[in-house]
C-alpha cells in the first residue's frame, strides 16, 4: 500500500506565540533567545528577523550585528509547552500514528485514513484551519509518500503553507538541482566531504554513485537511496520506542572556576531531569556529564550502573564525575540520562536488607509526593540543599 505522510511545522514558534499574546511585538524582527548583553544563542526568531539574516542557533553577538533594532526576549518554556500539549492534541485526533520530533513539529502517518478526512490534501487543509482556529497560530504542512519528502514538503511552501510530493519522480524534479545538504543526514561535515569532491548537489549525487561510496561507505549508500527518493523509514509514535537521551545543560554569563557553584548548578540540572523521568514512569542506567571549558574544549564522562530516577543519585553520579576532570575554567555544564528502563530492578546486596515496612512507607511517600509535583509544579517541594543550590542565581533557578 502507497503510504501517506504528513509533516507539520508550525511557523516560527516560540516568536509567533509571543507575537499573538502581545499584538505589539506583530510585524516587528523578534528575537527568542538570550539578550545581546547575555552569552548564548537564538531559540528562534520571527520571519521579519529572517530577513535581516538571523536565524536559530546563531550567537546572539551575531544576531545583535545583523539586526540591532530587533527585539530580544527570554523564552518562556512554560507558556510554550502549554501551547504544544494543544497543537498535539489536534495532531493526535486525526491518528493515533504520531512521532513528535519537537514541541511544535511532527509526523502524521494518515495510509489508509486520509479518505476519512476527504483525502490527504484535504486533511492537510483541516489540520491548518484546526490549528489556526484553536491556537491563533500557524503552520506549515507538508503532504508526502515517505518521511523525507513530507518533511520537504512542508518547508517548500513557509510560513502558513500547504505543499505534497506524491512521488519519487517528483521529489527528484524538485531537488535535483538544490545543495546536497537538502538530503536527510547529510550535515555541514559530510557536505563538505561530498563538496570537496566535486559533489555539490542532488544531480551530482546521483551521477557520481561509486564516488559517494568511496567517500562515505555505507553511509554513502544510504545518501544514494535518498536522492533517488527511497525512504523506507516508519513514523513511530512517541510511546512505541524509547527516547535514546535526556539532557539539560546551563552556559554561564562569565566563565568560573567555582566548583562548588558547579556542583549548585548540576543539583538544579538534576531534580529537574529527574522530575520529567519519574513523571514518564522510567529510570535510567547511564548517567553523562557535559563540560564545556572556556577554550571550547567539550568533554564528557559516563557512568552506567543501577537504574535510578532519583535527583539525588543522578547528582552524586554526576558531581563524582566533576571531582575528576581538570580544574579550568569552565563555560557549560551538563547532564544526559540514557539507557532508559521501566524497571528499577537490581542485583540486591546484604546491605539491601533493610525493614520492608520502612520501604513500603517509603514508597508511598514518594509516590503522594510525585502527585503533588506533578499537579503543583517541580517547584512545590525542595530539599535543603536544592534550597541553598538557588541562592546561588539571581533568578531562583537556572
Amino acid at each position: 500500500m502507497d503510504r501517506t505522510i504528513i509533516h507539520v511545522d508550525m511557523d516560527a514558534f516560540y516568536a509567533a506565540v509571543e507575537a499573538r499574546d502581545n499584538p505589539a511585538l506583530r510585524g516587528k524582527p523578534l528575537i527568542i533567545g538570550a539578550l545581546p548583553s547575555e552569552r548564548g544563542v537564538v531559540s528562534t526568531c520571527s520571519y521579519e528577523a529572517r530577513k535581516f539574516g538571523v536565524r536559530s542557533a546563531m550567537s546572539i553577538k551575531d544576531a545583535y550585528r545583523l539586526c540591532p533594532d530587533g527585539v530580544y526576549m527570554h523564552p518562556n518554556p512554560h507558556k510554550y509547552r502549554e501551547v504544544s500539549d494543544q497543537i498535539h492534541e489536534i495532531w493526535g485526533s486525526f491518528t493515533d500514528r504520531v512521532e513528535y520530533i519537537s514541541l511544535d513539529e511532527g509526523f502524521l502517518d494518515l495510509t489508509g485514513g486520509a479518505s476519512l478526512f476527504g483525502g490527504a490534501n484535504n486533511a492537510g487543509q483541516m489540520i491548518k484551519a484546526r490549528t489556526k482556529a484553536e491556537t491563533g497560530l500557524t503552520c506549515s504542512v507538508g503532504i508526502g509518500y515517505s518521511m523525507m519528502s513530507a518533511k520537504l514538503a512542508s518547508e517548500e511552501k513557509k510560513p502558513d503553507g500547504l505543499y505534497e510530493i506524491p512521488s519519487p519522480e517528483a521529489l527528484k524534479a524538485l531537488i535535483m538541482d538544490r545543495n546536497v545538504r537538502i538530503i536527510y543526514g547529510v550535515g555541514p561535515k559530510t557536505a563538505e566531504l561530498l563538496q570537496n569532491a566535486g559533489l555539490n548537489t542532488v544531480r551530482d549525487i546521483l551521477a557520481g554513485k561509486q564516488a559517494v561510496i568511496r567517500l562515505l561507505d555505507n553511509h554513502g549508500r544510504q545518501i544514494i537511496d535518498l536522492a533517488e527518493g527511497i525512504d523506507e523509514r516508519q513514523v513511530t509514535p512517541n510511546g512505541e520506542s524509547e527516547a535514546k537521551s535526556l539532557g539539560r545543560e546551563y552556559t554561564f554569563q562569565q566563565d568560573t572556576t567555582d566548583f562548588d557553584y558547579l556542583k549548585d548548578v548540576l543539583r538544579l540540572i538534576a531534580k529537574d531531569l529527574s522530575l520529567k523521568i519519574r513523571f514518564d514512569g522510567v529510570f535510567a542506567r547511564t548517567v553523562t556529564l557535559k563540560v564545556k571549558y572556556a577554550n571550547m574544549k567539550l568533554i564528557t564522562r559516563s557512568k552506567t550502573g543501577d537504574a535510578i530516577s532519583q535527583a539525588k543519585d543522578i547528582y552524586s553520579t554526576a558531581a563524582s564525575m566533576l571531582d575528576k576532570v581538570d580544574k579550568r575554567p569552565v563555560r557549560l555544564v551538563g547532564i544526559s540520562l540514557s539507557g532508559f528502563t521501566d524497571s528499577d530492578r537490581r542485583q540486591l546486596t546484604l546491605y539491601d536488607a533493610g525493614d520492608p515496612q520502612a520501604e513500603k512507607q517509603k514508597e508511598s511517600l514518594d509516590r503522594a509526593l510525585l502527585v503533588l509535583q506533578r499537579r503543583y509544579g517541580g517547584g512545590i517541594i525542595k530539599t535543603g540543599d536544592e534550597l541553598i543550590a538557588e541562592k546561588s542565581f539571581p533568578e531562583g533557578k537556572i
